[in-house]
């Protein structure tokens, strides 16, 4: 299921990026006191009081001015609208309400959007009555904050979280298998689509970023019900210049968080570079089922070890990722393309999979008198028992005596012997420790 996605739009100058670093926690967007800094959205997620969600930053807005740059800003802030399920409106509490926040008030009441209003630079309590002024913009809620200081922000965001839409009950059947396609523009995404399907239910393009946005294609593949979603192309940050593409890599997002497994797509004949690791490093975060599909096979020149070198690279260079299987295809062509859909179904089958706690607990004991714990300042870890507490991705909690004496290697030990038994091929598994409490 995708998070709700909130975007923070205003005319400049007003704080919003401080007000998005404020929300996410971390020193994100950039912060000068010029007008016009912030000049594409950027995306990053948050959570409050356990609600976790996509938070957009926009440019500013101007209405008055007309040039190139002012367009773009204007373009990507509505976009980011036209995306989001809640707009935090920013106005500048000192300045009061201005002709432009007025026109901004307008854009938003046309979306027809959920909208909270935070009158940002009330820096301290005594200030706070300047927000009665703002009231005249024909919103509801008005909140009164400092993002500077922090003061307020909670009484924001739990306006903006009542205002998140009802999560929506799923819209496939449990045992339908949702399968995200994702890669870099161009690396032949909506071939593989077309090529699964057996016809042409998607545009197909040698232009780059020709998928905007995600498309679900519901199917059956022996016996087999799944959903397929095409995702557009994600680029590397410094070079997502097209605003519309800029907007297709939070759906590739939201995709992936919809999904139980992706294919990750990468071009044969280009090899793996870094934003191939990028992408993956999405799905594998968000701890999905993955398949590593190298397309374009038959454009490359091989020899008869061609395929075992690209094969040590990807593990190289996909370290992270060593669960996933790989597969060499040719949409194009139709080479080996029938290997996908059952590697795909075995890695929703993995992902899904539960470990009885006896079994578990037989392998943990085994793994630990194979290979003992170290010894940290004359004390050694021992794992009292294990238990599995959920699956897509399967998690485990070992209970210990004290989880500061496990070395991330034992853990990364221990993740390699419940492969080694239980085989979860093409899933992530998580192994989180957790101090006995003593009787």
């Amino acid at each position: 299921m995708s998070l709700p996605v909130v975007a923070i739009v205003g005319r400049p100058n007003v704080g919003k990026s401080t007000l998005f670093n404020r929300i996410a926690g971390e020193r994100i967007a950039i912060v000068e006191d010029k007008p016009g800094i912030t000049r594409d959205r950027i995306y990053s997620r948050a959570e409050w009081n356990g609600r976790a969600f996509h938070l957009i930053d926009t440019g500013g807005l101007e209405f008055e001015e007309k040039d190139e740059v002012l367009e773009h800003i204007r373009h990507q802030a509505e976009l980011a609208i036209e995306e989001a399920d809640v707009i935090l409106f920013a106005v500048d509490g000192r300045v009061g309400v201005t002709a432009t926040d007025e026109e901004v008030a307008r854009l938003l009441r046309r979306s027809g959007k959920p909208v909270v209003l935070a009158v940002n630079k009330l820096d301290h309590f005594k200030h706070q009555d300047q927000a009665y002024e703002f009231y005249q913009l024909g919103f509801e809620e008005v909140v009164a904050v400092s993002s500077l200081h922090g003061i307020g922000t909670g009484d924001l965001l739990d306006a903006v979280v009542s205002r998140f839409p009802e999560r929506e009950e799923e819209e496939y059947d449990k045992d339908t298998i949702r399968v995200a396609i994702i890669g870099r523009p161009n690396v032949g995404k909506s071939s593989l689509v077309n090529r699964i399907l057996g016809e042409e239910r998607v545009i197909v393009s040698p232009v780059a970023g020709t998928t905007r946005d995600a498309v679900d294609t519901p199917f059956t593949y022996e016996e087999q019900d799944y959903v397929i979603i095409d995702t557009a192309g994600m680029r590397k940050r410094g070079k997502v210049y097209e605003s519309t593409e800029k907007y297709s890599v939070l759906r590739a997002v939201r995709a992936i968080e919809r999904s139980d497994v992706v294919i990750v797509v990468l071009d044969g004949s280009e090899g793996v570079t870094e934003q191939d690791k990028r992408v993956a490093g999405i799905a594998h975060e968000a701890g999905r089922g993955a398949v590593l599909v190298v397309n374009k096979w038959d454009a490359v020149e091989k020899d008869h070890q061609t395929m075992q070198r690209f094969t040590r690279t990807i593990r190289e260079e996909f370290a992270f990722m060593d669960y996933a299987p790989i597969l060499f295809i040719s949409a194009k062509t139709g080479q080996r393309v029938t290997r996908v859909l059952p590697a795909v179904k075995e890695a929703a089958d993995q992902h899904a999979m539960r470990i009885p706690t006896a079994v578990l607990n037989q392998v943990l004991r085994d793994a630990a008198m194979s290979t003992p714990p170290s010894t940290v300042h004359g004390r050694r870890a021992r794992i009292q028992y294990g238990t599995q507490v959920s699956v897509k991705p399967p998690v485990f909690v070992l209970f210990v005596n004290d989880p500061e004496l496990v070395h991330f290697s034992y853990i990364r030990y221990l993740e390699n012997q419940l492969r080694e038994a239980f085989g979860f091929v093409g899933t992530p598994i998580r192994i989180l420790l957790r101090k006995k409490k003593k009787d």
